[in-house]
């Protein structure tokens, strides 16, 4: 199961570098729009939507994620950050005040389409956030994001080598507080290293700033991993998909970076509107 994980994940991430500074903006987006796509597929099925509703939820999200580039391309900048500044409020609000609530009194909706509007909230800032730190500069993009996958593998091994104590055994018995620290330490590591072969390590405070984010960011992507273990188990499935082999499905890969993207763009936002 590892050599799968490690053969998968490893073709995804050059395909994704390849995507990410070869691709022109409309492939980019049409690449997003993609993504996007599939997983409101596989939200679809974790929130029991079947047949007809199915294809209709998954249809919506993907016309709403059109519609929203469509909009971006016709209007003016000011008009365009606000519509993401809304997008990406909302998507604070789940991460910081609702999910934590959701996962800590163990709530089981079982309202299909609010399943299916908390999708929303889900995909469609992560979307964006994707298309407006490319925009902004694909390194960003790909430091953010490589934050994210270093926290997975430090606290994947981790957790292998000293996982003892459990971290939410009701929702995911395989995850440990060990494997916590161990995505921290690995985070800290990476963010020094990136810092440091950058020369941003002279700015301070900076260089403490994004140490500091690292470690926020380590929290997000484990209530994002949290969350979506919670849905997978009320829906009673183990992945969300069979799309990518060793992973499951898209869902599965990208769990904890719909929990952190969306406050990389508000971040991004905010400071155009200053």
């Amino acid at each position: 199961m590892l050599k799968q994980r490690i053969i998968t994940a490893s073709i995804l991430f050059a395909l994704f570098l390849g995507a990410l500074f070869g691709l022109p903006t409309i492939g980019w987006q049409g690449l997003v729009l993609l993504m996007v796509g599939q997983g409101a597929v596989e939200w679809a099925r974790l929130s029991g939507l079947k047949g007809h509703a199915a294809s209709a939820y998954w249809l919506f999200t993907l016309a709403t994620m059109g519609g929203m580039m469509w909009f971006d391309g016709s209007v003016a900048p000011s008009q365009q950050s606000l519509l993401h500044l809304a997008w990406y409020s909302l998507a604070v609000l789940l991460w910081v005040l609702v999910v934590p609530a959701w996962l800590i009194a163990g709530w089981r909706p079982q309202s299909r389409w609010l399943l299916g509007a908390v999708g929303w909230v889900v995909l469609l800032p992560t979307g964006l956030a994707m298309l407006d730190l490319r925009a902004f500069s694909p390194w960003v993009l790909l430091f953010v994001m490589t934050v994210v996958m270093m926290a997975d593998i430090s606290a994947y091994f981790a957790g292998k080598r000293f996982g003892k104590n459990k971290l939410a055994p009701a929702i995911s018995p395989g995850k440990t507080w060990e494997g916590v620290a161990g995505a921290m330490l690995g985070v800290t590591a990476y963010v020094i290293v990136v810092v440091w072969s950058s020369g941003l390590y002279k700015h301070y405070p900076l260089f403490p700033g994004i140490i500091v984010a690292g470690w926020w960011w380590v929290a997000l992507a484990v209530i994002g991993d949290l969350f979506e273990s919670a849905i997978k188990r009320q829906a009673g499935v183990k992945d969300s998909g069979a799309l990518l082999p060793g992973h499951g499905g898209l869902l599965d890969r990208i769990d904890a970076l719909t929990s952190t993207l969306p406050f990389a763009g508000l971040a991004l936002i905010l400071q155009r509107l200053e």
